[in-house]
């Protein structure tokens, strides 16, 4: 029976799991550098916070889809109308567009590492994305995901490699917060930005529902989540820490490029190189599969039209059409961009302005859709208040720090 227990256990983990390890994709993973390169640890505190907010935020997420086996997108057609599903679509797409030139870029960089040109490593890699989707059904995308996701572990030995103080790292808790800081806002703000994107909730809940998981399952689906929530941060503080050792007081990082550089000698040459490649291409490839899968869904469930990826591609060939022009259409905009920087910028904006939105619709959704049984108590609205409010507000104030305010 205990076997049994843990056999079903292990087939209802991987949802929770895949869109935290896809959260810190290349962009974060820049993000956490340069707040080590820049500020040394005293953004580490900020890592092991987000944890809590991480696991409110998509357990509710996960709740509405357990218990009205419906994805984000379709619930909010359904009790808000098309309108403002067509506005969270669209919205999505375009943060999803620019969310896989960043995921493209940070690969582009890895095969520069050793020799190989971005315009071969891009169309491999968007070409090897489609055909996981379109040859596979959900659970070997899934298990796909999870094990190229699982070399982000890599950031945890590179950040041992680099011989980090432990005294320093620990004064890095208590030190002081220089609050009056434009830059060290700005990076707090680009830190708590880059924990909860909004295409997670899209994700998530569409996996789940793909995954047919009910009630029964809620409670495995929480310890994925909080598994989920804890290995990605501990991938983010590794990241800060690597950095923070290595690199502070040398100049600033907006590259995945410029951070291989700067830290493979650090790491010891070939040695080095090898590690931040693992976790580099697999941080960037499980998030280019949830990007993009979640931005087909969301359409698809828009539309109302089947997006189920256990269907052969005779049988849903407009969904798997979909999906590969997204893919492609974030290979292309690497290939043809010659202001890459920009264009992330701009993105970030983006999700800033989305994730306010999504967040309402997500506490709206738990108070029209969940069941009674399965409605928030009044200490986890307290709680999610507690976790979203500071989101938004930090979400307003990137918005504003980017437009130059």
């Amino acid at each position: 029976m205990r076997r049994t227990r843990l056999i079903v256990a292990l087939a209802v983990l991987g949802p929770g799991l895949m869109v935290m390890l896809a959260d810190t994709d290349a962009g974060s993973v820049v993000t956490a550098a340069q707040s080590g390169a820049t500020w040394g640890y005293r953004l580490l505190l900020v890592q092991l916070v987000l944890v809590p907010v991480l696991i409110v935020v998509l357990e509710l997420s996960a709740r509405l889809a357990i218990t009205t086996g419906k994805g984000f997108t379709e619930l909010i057609r359904e009790h808000f109308g098309g309108r403002w599903a067509t506005v969270a679509v669209v919205t999505l797409v375009v943060t999803v567009m620019g969310a896989l030139v960043t995921e493209f870029a940070g690969l582009a960089g890895v095969g520069e590492l050793f020799g190989v040109p971005r315009g071969v490593t891009v169309p491999v890699a968007a070409a090897a994305l489609v055909a996981l989707v379109v040859s596979g059904g959900y659970r070997r995308v899934e298990i796909v995901g999870l094990v190229l996701g699982s070399l982000e572990l890599a950031f945890v030995i590179a950040a041992a490699m680099a011989h980090p103080s432990l005294s320093a790292v620990g004064g890095g808790f208590v030190a002081s917060q220089p609050l009056h800081s434009h830059g060290y806002l700005a990076l707090v703000a680009a830190n708590v930005g880059a924990v909860v994107m909004p295409w997670m909730i899209f994700y998530q809940q569409s996996a789940i529902v793909q995954k047919r998981l009910t009630v029964k399952n809620l409670r495995v689906v929480r310890l994925d989540i909080a598994a989920g929530a804890v290995v990605t941060q501990v991938v983010m503080a590794a990241v800060l820490v690597a950095a923070a050792a290595r690199l502070h007081g040398k100049g600033s990082l907006s590259t995945i490029g410029q951070l291989a550089t700067a830290l493979s000698p650090a790491l010891g040459g070939t040695v080095g190189r090898v590690i931040l490649a693992l976790g580099i291409g697999g941080a960037a490839l499980v998030a280019s599969i949830v990007v993009s899968l979640a931005a087909t869904w969301a359409v698809a469930e828009a539309l109302g039209k089947p997006r189920d990826l256990n269907r052969s591609v005779r049988h849903a060939r407009p969904f798997y059409a979909l999906y590969a022009t997204i893919v492609a259409g974030g290979a292309a905009l690497v290939l043809v961009s010659s202001s890459l920087v920009r264009l992330a910028v701009d993105v970030e904006i983006l999700n800033a302005l989305l994730l306010p939105l999504v967040l309402v619709f997500l506490v709206l959704l738990a108070h029209r859709a969940l069941p009674r049984p399965y409605r928030l108590l009044r200490r986890q609205r307290v709680a999610f208040a507690a976790a979203a409010g500071p989101i938004v507000a930090v979400a307003l104030l990137w918005v504003a720090i980017a437009l130059g305010f």
